[in-house]
């Protein structure tokens, strides 16, 4: 009897679970979309690095500091530019006294050129006297010579002074001008051991301390957005041919549980990261959270379609992509949009036809 009652509870369980595994398509909204990992980032994202090296004297801002474009955010000691700018700048006033100064260089050349001007004055009297004298058949020609001469060599001695004059000024004037180069180039030596932001933004990270060696090949702080965050996800290269600008993300981050932000695909990234073979998608929140820090990570949905009043069925009751088991068999059905549970029967079956779920 035991054994009979025992039977009959068997039939009835197996009949009820056979009946929960029959079901009918229904006829719902239906939206398409791919799934991805979020990580929220600042906009206009970018490490700072110093483009000389040296020791770090000392940060002048703080993790979480406001800072404009152009402001100093720390300091690099290295005296080897500070030693040549201060050589440059002794060079450039020396060059300047040569050039400009009471002791100059034109100044001794003046002098030479105002001796020689006496010397051709009175050297031009005598011969024009002694020429005066000699048309008259007066004195030797000896006498005539040696005045002609003296007073040709008057006149060269002049010239002489003042091509050099002229040839000295314009040596003194380039030395100036390349003093003058030198000594700003030092300057802008000098400016390069300033590490400065490059936009108005928010210092999220500072990754050394002073006294520590800084170098060119590392970061020295994290600067990016105050209140403009982006979403960035990672796309399959299975489905990212599917994905366009504009297009709506449904987004979910862990710091908001149970919550729903909205977003909109602003950017594709062409290129792909052979580590994970994936591509990086970037979007934009329509309203984004109150408060978002970097780093932030959740999940994403990026709509691809949706159609409203669909003729849908589970996916756990396709067989081998394209079949279905009802009263009359496996029957093949054509299909279209899908998410992670239910899929659109576009042909093969209706509303009214039951469907079996595969043993």
């Amino acid at each position: 009897m035991k054994l009979v009652s025992f039977f009959i509870i068997s039939l009835v369980l197996l009949s009820c679970n056979k009946k929960q595994d029959k079901i009918l398509p229904i006829e719902k909204t239906l939206t398409e979309s791919v799934y991805s990992s979020v990580t929220i980032q600042p906009d206009s994202l970018y490490q700072a690095y110093a483009i000389v090296a040296g020791i770090l004297d000392n940060n002048l801002v703080e993790e979480g500091a406001i800072v404009s474009k152009a402001q100093t955010l720390m300091q690099i000691i290295n005296n080897t530019p500070k030693l040549n700018s201060q050589n440059a700048k002794f060079a450039l006033d020396l060059a300047k006294e040569n050039y400009n100064g009471s002791a100059a260089i034109l100044n001794s050349i003046e002098e030479e050129i105002a001796a020689a001007k006496l010397k051709y004055k009175n050297d031009s009297i005598n011969f024009f006297r002694q020429k005066n004298l000699w048309d008259k058949k007066i004195g030797s020609k000896a006498e005539y010579d040696a005045k002609k001469l003296n007073f040709e060599l008057a006149i060269n001695n002049l010239k002489v002074l003042r091509s050099k004059y002229n040839r000295t000024k314009n040596e003194l004037l380039t030395t100036v001008k390349q003093a003058q180069n030198n000594y700003q180039t030092s300057l802008i030596a000098t400016k390069d051991f300033a590490v400065k932001s490059k936009i108005n933004g928010k210092i999220y990270a500072l990754y050394k301390e002073p006294g520590e060696i800084v170098t060119i090949m590392e970061p020295l702080a994290s600067i990016g957005s105050t209140t403009n965050f982006i979403i960035e996800m990672l796309v399959d290269e299975v489905d990212i041919v599917r994905i366009s600008k504009e297009q709506d993300v449904l987004i979910n981050l862990d710091a908001y549980a149970n919550k729903v932000f909205k977003g909109t695909v602003s950017k594709i990234y062409p290129q792909k990261d052979e580590r994970n073979q994936t591509f990086k998608v970037e979007a934009v929140f329509e309203n984004p959270p109150e408060v978002l820090y970097p780093g932030l990570s959740g999940e994403a949905n990026i709509v691809i379609a949706t159609k409203n009043k669909v003729l849908t069925i589970p996916k756990a009751y396709i067989i081998d992509d394209d079949k279905v088991k009802t009263v009359d068999g496996l029957i093949t059905i054509t299909t279209g949009l899908q998410n992670m549970e239910f899929v659109e029967v576009l042909t093969g079956i209706t509303k009214d036809t039951y469907i079996y779920k595969p043993e």
